[in-house]
């Protein structure tokens, strides 16, 4: 009896009303599953925003410049025998342009070229070396002894600038082609540029990346 009269003196607490369900936690979880896609388009439409380690060490050609024909530019080989440059289509070509005297600079970059391409291991098949040579001077044979493998023809150096680019502020002659290098994918498309004193760890960055991606070539 004590215990029903404790009970009913006892103040009841009235039920408290239902809290309203608010949107935000909806919001946050759509805004951060759509986090990446928003952060993609931006890195896209701004390429500058873009990681270092996610460009090429040489300087992209835009627009690419497809392979002249013979007739285009008339190659010939040490023998004197016509040479078209789309016989090599199908292989990356790593190419340098310098004079047949080849001082030190030039022997650097074929030595570039060369280790570059050796460095390739099971890919090194797929890739040929092409040196222009921009007048009629003789290739030493110290030089073609060092360099076997490498294609080398001989080119007209203003015929061979209106299809290889020289840096800017170089003239368009055998000069300004001796101050880089380049790169022309399987296709027969130019595409990369370097300079003359090139890093040669990236320069066998791009052409790994390059391969890895390829399916041609």
């Amino acid at each position: 009896m004590t215990q029903s009269v404790e009970q009913a003196s006892t103040p009841t607490t009235p039920n408290e009303p239902p809290k309203k369900r608010t949107m935000k936690p909806l919001i946050m979880v759509l805004l951060l599953s759509l986090s990446p896609v928003i952060a993609a388009l931006l890195v896209y439409y701004n390429p500058q925003w873009r990681p270092d380690g996610n460009t090429n060490y040489g300087q992209l050609i835009e627009p690419q410049r497809p392979m002249p024909s013979a007739t285009e530019l008339p190659l010939t080989t040490l023998n004197g025998e016509p040479f078209d440059l789309k016989s090599l289509k199908g292989q990356w070509l790593l190419v340098t342009a310098d004079s047949g005297g080849c001082d030190d600079a030039c022997a650097k970059k074929l030595f570039i070229l060369r280790n570059t391409h050796a460095m390739n291991g099971k890919n090194v098949d797929r890739i040929r070396r092409v040196w222009f040579v921009t007048d009629n001077l003789p290739v030493p044979q110290k030089v073609l002894d060092a360099y076997v493998g490498t294609v080398i023809v001989r080119a007209d150096p203003a015929t061979l600038a209106r299809y290889l680019p020289v840096p800017l502020g170089q003239l368009e002659t055998a000069a300004g082609l001796a101050e880089s290098m380049w790169m022309i994918d399987p296709i027969g498309n130019l595409i990369l540029q370097y300079p003359r004193e090139t890093d040669p760890i990236q320069l066998r960055k791009d052409i790994g990346k390059l391969l890895h991606s390829s399916r041609i070539g």
